[in-house]
């Protein structure tokens, strides 16, 4: 009878004890192999939310960004380029200026050198396209669209909804960043209003904690409606130097924990901006490796991951760290 009563105390400690208290006496990663980039994770998370440990971080300036194409889901094809592809064949037709431009044939014709040229330069040609196709509309026709498309489109390789192409070791890490209360945000290339239509669906991220690039935008009043019309002029490319500007339009704050990928080099100064915060930090960066369960590439210069070998950055590999990568396996 002492030990049923022993057991059944135990059992309330247990429901009592905080859910963030619980992950820790767990394994909050479970879909990671157990290699010195989870152990890396997990002590980083360990001592910045101990109030007790001199590396120890107040909530407040717990910040993480994480940057989406190819660091949260696939990016092999970028999936808002796939959008924008199924836009510029239904506009084609009626914008015969567009034969001159190479970044619209590119698109036509399934000129995946130039487009992967493109983005490595910073997606000039492509900001170009979005201006001509996901402008002129106002914001709810542009996001009703865009949850057309995820409502059909679906991955060429995986046969699947492009919004099931997310990372699950990613989505278990900001579970896991979220339950030890640090405030988690999208920081990306891709477009500031096509996120917003999947961030919360997917990753469980709200539309005030997307950034990403966007233009400008009008506020205007027609039949009675309230709208926001979006213009084609650029305000911000959130890419390369320009992620740690749109981190401070956002948040104000340097973050403590960044998150980016291999392949045009695009993660680099963020990465940068978040080591060089006062206080404690971790920056990792998603290495393309495995060309079996996902794809294989890189830079042409390698420069992501010679600036996380130089600085001393956490190197993620998909084929060593991951023991599985989408939920579909």
């Amino acid at each position: 009878m002492k030990n049923e009563i022993l057991k059944i105390k135990f059992f309330l400690l247990i429901l009592l004890l905080p859910f963030g208290v619980l992950l820790s006496q767990s394994d909050p990663l479970p879909s990671w192999n157990d290699s010195k980039v989870k152990s890396n994770i997990i002590d980083f998370v360990t001592s910045v939310t101990d109030v007790k440990n001199t590396l120890y971080v107040k909530p407040y300036d717990r910040i993480a960004t994480f940057d989406n194409d190819g660091t949260l889901w696939c990016e092999m094809p970028t999936i808002q380029v796939a959008y924008t592809f199924e836009k510029v064949k239904e506009m084609f037709p009626s914008h015969p200026e567009w034969k001159d431009e190479k970044i619209f044939t590119a698109l036509i014709d399934g000129d995946k050198e130039y487009i992967d040229q493109d983005i490595e330069d910073g997606g000039k040609g492509l900001m170009k396209v979005l201006a001509a196709t996901n402008t002129g509309m106002t914001l709810e026709v542009f996001q009703k669209e865009v949850s057309e498309f995820f409502a059909k489109a679906k991955h060429p390789k995986f046969d699947v909804p492009f919004t099931k192409v997310y990372y699950v070791p990613m989505l278990e890490l900001i579970n896991y960043l979220k339950a030890n209360e640090f405030e988690v945000f999208i920081c990306s290339g891709g477009g500031l209003d096509f996120m917003r239509v999947i961030s919360n669906e997917v990753y469980g991220i709200p539309t005030q904690n997307v950034i990403g690039s966007f233009g400008k935008s009008k506020f205007e009043i027609t039949d009675g409606n309230a709208e926001i019309m979006k213009l084609p002029d650029p305000v911000l490319i959130n890419d390369k130097a320009g992620k740690p500007v749109g981190i401070d339009y956002f948040i104000g704050r340097k973050p403590v924990f960044s998150a980016g990928n291999v392949r045009s080099g695009g993660d680099i100064e963020m990465s940068e901006y978040c080591q060089s915060n006062s206080l404690p930090s971790i920056q990792l960066i998603v290495n393309h490796d495995d060309a079996v369960r996902e794809f294989e590439y890189s830079e042409k210069g390698n420069e992501s991951l010679d600036a996380a070998a130089k600085n001393n950055w956490n190197v993620v590999s998909i084929k060593n760290d991951w023991k599985k990568i989408f939920e579909f396996e």
